[in-house]
């Protein structure tokens, strides 16, 4: 039987989601295209910034109209902490969003290098423990490193969000070994954030046995985001429709895929 969204909800914190993808709400050429983009995909929560104060330069859209914008698409909002450097600051930024969304979800973003955008994975377990105690539904961003993410686990995170890649890089899976090994050794939902550049590349990571993905840049930036958004929509549940389907054990040398029955007819007549 063809497995379908509503038969495999998502589960986070207790709240069942009909959607795998979750999409970014910045970088896009305009209100009106993130808004086809959205309707097209359908995900479980769109990501929104506190410290975003205007819509993209040049499109005529302003702070308000991208408010009223996310109110009228009526997807759950998860804020997000983008941009905080600090313990303080991550959780300062956390209990604002908390009282304009009037939503206890969140998503942890720590920097620690400004380069690279890697999460200060040092000071994000002391600040995902003190939100959690807070009350908070805390998805964690962070890297692919097993000790880490199994800490964040351990202090009360429902899910942890690894990167692929670096933010914004689209190269997809750069370390599968270490990706493929936190999904065997982690029981709690792990979304994909960051690093994804094709729909390919969320297939694969689906069919790892990953819960879902978050994705802006590739989105917004592609050539027509909302077939974009549409695409990625697809393959993240073609990946989770092949994850639960079981794929076939790799073999080393060819395997007949015709079943030969009986004597061949040429044998046969050669034979006379």
């Amino acid at each position: 039987m063809m497995n379908t969204n509503a038969d495999d909800p998502l589960v986070l914190y207790g709240q069942t989601f009909q959607s795998r993808m979750l999409l970014g709400t910045s970088r896009y050429p305009s209100p009106d295209v993130l808004e086809a983009a959205v309707r097209r995909a359908r995900p479980a929560m769109l990501t929104a910034s506190l410290r975003r104060q205007t819509g993209t330069p040049g499109n005529g859209s302003d702070g308000n109209g991208f408010w009223e914008l996310l109110r009228r698409l009526d997807v759950p909002v998860l804020p997000n902490t983008a941009g905080c450097h600090s313990v303080q600051e991550a959780i300062a930024t956390a209990q604002m969003a908390r009282e304009v969304f009037d939503t206890p979800w969140i998503k942890l973003e720590l920097i620690g290098d400004d380069y690279t955008l890697q999460p200060d994975t040092l000071s994000l377990v002391e600040t995902a423990s003190q939100l959690i105690r807070d009350g908070f539904h805390v998805l964690p961003y962070c890297t692919e490193d097993l000790v880490v993410c199994q800490r964040l686990v351990d202090v009360g995170c429902q899910a942890v969000m690894p990167w692929a890649a670096p933010i914004g890089t689209g190269r997809g899976p750069v370390n599968p070994y270490a990706m493929q090994v936190l999904r065997e050794r982690l029981s709690v939902p792990l979304l994909v954030d960051a690093g994804l550049g094709l729909p390919s590349h969320a297939c694969q990571v689906m069919e790892w046995g990953y819960d879902g993905v978050l994705l802006n840049t590739a989105v917004a930036l592609a050539q027509d985001p909302v077939a974009m958004a549409g695409a990625f929509a697809d393959a993240v549940q073609a990946g989770r429709s092949a994850r639960l389907a079981g794929a076939m054990t790799a073999q080393d040398s060819a395997q007949p895929s015709t079943p030969v029955l009986g004597t061949p007819f040429w044998h046969h007549a050669n034979s006379q």
